[in-house]
């Protein structure tokens, strides 16, 4: 096989796999009604004049699944944290008890059920957006290959759609356990 085509594989599966990470990450942040620390991972606290993640100034866990506790390393930080955690818009009211701060997490309504599961199939369909996009790049590449031939280029854009096709039932796949965790009560 042409190396340029080869090349061109490579880095389109490359793409395609990229798509499904950003997508498993966006799908952490979905929450499906248990608690979890990853619900605060886009929490930033201001710490010392500088934005820094939540998880970097304190201790993030879950001793059960309806609360969440957030140890601070330093206690001065405790009202940075409740402000970065409100800020954050997440929906949470948090409680601070002077040494950590508790947040419960409430049982998900019917409705807020219905809006996640719409959130989760719209990061679905963005996924499969950029995997058509790298398939599309990728033809685009192939046909501009002088030194191969025209059985070669066919191929390689057999082999594309084929990866496309797994990497689009993948998403499917997740989307499909993301909906079920969703919608379970």
């Amino acid at each position: 096989m042409n190396e340029d085509i080869q090349f061109i594989l490579d880095s389109t599966k490359e793409a395609m796999d990229n798509a499904i990470k950003h997508l498993e990450k966006q799908f952490v942040n979905i929450r499906a009604g248990k608690a979890s620390p990853a619900m605060l991972g886009s929490v930033m606290v201001d710490y010392y004049g500088s934005q820094t993640p939540l998880s970097q100034v304190a201790n993030v866990n879950t001793p059960d699944g309806r609360t969440i506790t957030v140890q601070p390393w330093e206690k001065s930080m405790l009202q940075e944290i409740e402000r970065g955690i409100a800020y954050a818009n997440l929906g949470f009211n948090p409680m601070n008890n002077g040494e950590t701060i508790i947040i419960n997490v409430p049982p998900l309504t019917e409705e807020r059920r219905r809006d996640l599961a719409k959130q989760a199939k719209a990061e679905a369909e963005d996924a499969k957006v950029s995997i058509r996009a790298a398939r599309k790049d990728a033809n685009n590449d192939i046909k501009k290959i002088d030194e191969a031939s025209e059985d070669l280029k066919a191929n390689a854009e057999i082999d594309v759609q084929q990866m496309t096709d797994k990497f689009v039932k993948k998403v499917d796949d997740l989307f499909d356990n993301k909906e079920k965790e969703i919608m379970t009560v």
